[in-house]
């Protein structure tokens, strides 16, 4: 597997060769530095720690620091481990996106949604609301309506859809393809878009 960690900047939308305007997002994608090592024979499984964004030395506690002095490198604010990786890299090398993927290679991207706090039946599920209402919701338009237990079960199913928290999941985003690449800024533009706000951290697999 080849993968590099990078940073959501944005969506813009750029035009292919047949005049079709694709909406598509901005990644900057590396540079990552290969902090740990792992192989089969001492920790059971082959795999590259790789990390990504500087991290400030003040938040940086003691255990850290001599993890990274171990590939020559500072704190880094992101990390992930990447399992059987098609990397040919050594400890404290770096790892770019153009190194990995072209033009026209298809994606997958994971990253963390928006979070939004406790929503009700209508945003969480696409309940009708109001204007519309369900058996039970009398003058509550916006409300789950019955749940249809009484003396028995006399208790709620589990997965029952209702109100709760939503948002703030790890979700990987298939079928995405690269369409440009910038070598100079680190830049990877992909088609559609990708889980998280401005500024939040994914990963980028092939």
């Amino acid at each position: 597997m080849k993968a590099i960690l990078g940073k959501k900047i944005g969506m813009t939308s750029i035009f292919d060769a047949t005049g079709k305007n694709m909406a598509c997002t901005v990644i900057e994608a590396g540079p990552c530095v290969v902090t740990q090592v792992k192989t089969m024979d001492r920790d059971g499984y082959n795999a590259l720690q790789l990390g990504f964004d500087n991290k400030n030395e003040k938040h940086t506690n003691k255990p850290e620091k001599g993890h990274y002095a171990a590939s020559n490198t500072s704190a880094k604010r992101f990390v992930h481990e990447v399992r059987d990786a098609a990397i040919d890299k050594k400890l404290g090398e770096t790892v770019t996106a153009a190194e990995l993927f072209a033009e026209g290679d298809a994606v997958e991207v994971i990253g963390t949604s928006k979070g939004k706090g406790f929503q009700g039946v209508v945003k969480r599920h696409g309940f009708s609301g109001v204007g519309d209402k369900h058996h039970g919701q009398h003058d509550r338009e916006r409300a789950p309506g019955s749940l249809g237990g009484s003396s028995f079960p006399a208790r709620v199913f589990k997965g029952l859809r209702m109100g709760g928290h939503m948002g703030d999941v790890r979700i990987k985003v298939k079928n995405l393809k690269v369409v440009r690449i910038y070598p100079e800024q680190n830049l990877l533009v992909v088609t559609g878009c990708i889980p998280g706000a401005k500024g939040s951290y994914v990963i980028i697999e092939n």
